[in-house]
């Protein structure tokens, strides 16, 4: 199999100084670019352009995550927030576009075209999840399969030009890395109460709290030590700690049993990543209590 070497590639477009001064950028979605690149090059007959194809999709999925960072809060801000919010317009338009660039240079046309229609539909999952959002019609388990929606649709579009004896390992490990970067995200708010509104947590306790915190949470989930109270009351950490570690050792149980040798021993090691912050956040939640 060829060296990963993706994120490498990817920094000649992420590294500027001005974004690097004024703003910050989205984590980089290694665990997906690392299984696609995977499956890409182990196929019977490995694709000639598996490192370009998960570059531009490294890109695009950067650039949408970038987007998704906006505050979209139309009062006054200062001019430093300003013009972080205008760089992370300005790049994520330009990651978003590199692919297009690349991908024509290379003559590969069809290709714009599968990922474009990829970026179609997360998007309309994204409208979707918000509508129902605003209309509390999401349940933690609802938002949880959503958001692992919108981490892996994009990456579907190279289902049906894998070999048909990959297609399913493919789909279920996309599912299952998709679920564990969604839960160590999640577990990763739950450290902070001033994200915890629109979390998988303020899904729960809208399902499992009293009446009288349902309303407060509707009302003011921006309160801090309100919060705080709520994530300590129903342990949230450790009910998304206890989800990510079945979802390790799912995705660790399946890919061990896969062939080329070379294969599984990525995918194991893609899956063991999500280990050091489960390990980080039992081990931080284990000193509060």
């Amino acid at each position: 199999m060829k060296s990963y070497r993706i994120p490498e590639l990817a920094k000649k477009y992420a590294d500027h100084e001005m974004i690097q001064t004024y703003t910050e950028l989205p984590e980089f979605p290694d665990s997906r670019i690392r299984l696609l690149f995977a499956f890409l090059t182990n196929q019977k007959a490995p694709f000639q352009h598996s490192e370009l194809y998960s570059l531009v999709v490294s890109l695009v999925q950067l650039g949408m995550d970038t987007h998704d960072l906006i505050d979209s809060d139309s009062g006054h801000v200062p001019e430093r927030e300003m013009r972080s919010r205008q760089l992370k317009v300005l790049a994520g338009d330009y990651f978003s576009s590199r692919f297009y660039h690349l991908l024509a240079q290379a003559g590969q046309v069809d290709m714009v075209k599968r990922i474009s229609e990829g970026v179609c539909e997360v998007n309309k999952l994204k409208m979707n999840l918000y509508v129902k959002m605003k209309q509390l019609r999401v349940t933690a388990e609802d938002y949880l399969d959503q958001s692992i929606g919108l981490k892996t649709e994009l990456f579907r579009v190279f289902t049906d030009m894998l070999d048909d004896e990959a297609i399913t390992d493919w789909r279920e490990l996309l599912q299952g890395f998709g679920r564990c970067e969604v839960l160590v995200e999640e577990l990763a708010r739950s450290e902070k109460p001033e994200r915890f509104g629109g979390s998988w947590g303020y899904w729960h306790v809208l399902e499992e709290g009293n009446e009288e915190e349902k309303r407060k949470l509707v009302e003011k989930s921006g309160d801090l030590p309100f919060a705080s109270a709520l994530l300590a009351k129903y342990d949230i950490r450790s009910m998304l700690a206890g989800k990510l570690k079945q979802s390790i050792s799912h995705v660790l149980s399946y890919s061990s049993k896969l062939d080329p040798e070379k294969l599984m021993r990525e995918l194991i090691q893609i899956g063991e990543s999500f280990q050091r912050p489960l390990i980080a956040a039992v081990s931080v939640h284990g000193e509060r209590r």
